[in-house]
């Protein structure tokens, strides 16, 4: 999934990147056709909106808004509709 960047763009300086992270960039870099600079971006991207709550978020909105409902008995639907065959 890919981010839209908004239209002014920063610019970041990274030092110091310990060459396990820097080789692990530059492979999933090669693997996914993107240059460097691309997969770092979409790996700070990634990190961002998991930090902004990400699916976790939804997924809690999704269960209490689920919350006291009657969902019924899944397993015990399917056995009753196997037996009725």
């Amino acid at each position: 999934m890919c981010v839209p960047y908004p239209e002014a763009m920063k610019t970041l300086t990274v030092r110091d990147v310990p060459d396990a992270v820097y080789e692990v960039i530059v492979r999933e870099a090669h693997d996914n056709h993107r240059s460097i600079q691309e997969q770092v971006r979409m790996v700070l991207a990634k990190e961002a909106r998991l930090r902004q709550g990400g699916f976790l978020a939804r997924a809690r909105t999704w269960q209490s808004s689920l919350a006291g409902r009657d969902l019924g008995d899944t397993v015990d639907e399917i056995r009753q509709a196997r037996s009725r065959r």
